[in-house]
Formats: C-alpha cells, sequence, structure tokens
C-alpha cells in the first residue's frame, strides 16, 4: 500500500469496526470473497464517522457526501467464515476537497490485510467536488 498504514504525520486516533463474516461471504477457496473487503471497508468508514458524532444520514439530510477516488487492498491473509475480526480505521490525511482513510483488517489482534481509500467530498444536488464542510471535518476527528 502507498504510503502504508503506519505513515507518520498527524493522525487520528484509532477506532475499530467490528466484522462477522458470514458464510455467503467466503469463495470456494474458504476465505473472504476479495470485492466484500471494500463493502466491509464502507461499513467501517460509516463507523468511523459515527463513533466521531456524525452519522451518514446527517451528513447527506446536510447535502454532503463522499465518494471514493482511489482504492489499494494489500493481503497478508484472508478472512474466513465465522471470524470475528475487526477493521482498525484511522485518518490518514485531510485537504482540502479529499481526505485518505487507511483500514487494518485484523484477526485474533493480527493484521491480515490493509486497504486505503481516498475519498472527495461532493454536493448532494449533483454539482460536484466541494470543499470539506466542518460537519465532515468533525465526522473525521479532524
Amino acid at each position: 500500500m502507498s504510503g502504508g498504514y503506519d505513515e507518520t504525520g498527524p493522525v487520528a486516533d484509532e477506532f475499530v469496526h467490528p466484522v462477522n463474516v458470514r458464510y455467503l461471504e467466503v469463495d470456494v477457496q474458504g476465505v473472504v470473497f476479495n470485492m466484500w473487503y471494500l463493502a466491509y471497508v464502507d461499513d467501517a468508514m460509516t463507523g468511523f464517522l459515527a463513533a466521531h458524532g456524525l452519522s451518514y444520514h446527517t451528513m447527506v439530510a446536510a447535502g454532503w457526501d463522499v465518494q471514493v477516488v482511489h482504492a489499494e487492498l494489500d493481503w497478508r491473509d484472508g478472512l474466513r467464515w465465522a471470524d470475528q475480526a475487526g477493521i482498525a480505521v484511522r485518518l490518514l490525511h485531510l485537504g482540502t476537497a479529499s481526505f485518505r482513510l487507511g483500514f487494518e483488517f485484523r484477526r485474533d489482534g493480527t493484521p491480515v490485510a490493509t486497504a486505503e481509500m481516498v475519498y472527495v467530498c461532493v454536493a448532494t444536488d449533483g454539482t460536484g467536488k466541494r470543499p470539506i464542510p466542518g460537519l465532515l471535518r468533525a465526522g473525521l476527528g479532524g
């Protein structure tokens, strides 16, 4: 992952989102199929915002949303059916209109995969990219 999860610089406190791997998410190899990791990341991102006092519904009702513009995933091992896992989420960078979150998938405290996502703030009226409003900055812990 470029920059890596342990990137230096200002980083918000870590938040860990629980993941209970369901049977339907596992492929014939016995591990979680790769596309589910992005779904887990999406849930973890909204949990991260909520942990900082911002529900996704509140953000959208205020006229703001975010779009993924870059995604990276790296695996050391795969999650398996019935794993009780956690996804540690940290703010890696907070810019003017975009932010970057780091995700570390852990099984029994051991890292098994990492992800890095870059999001851009957009207006919900379809007019495009906007500077990150204070509401979202607070929700990111920034």
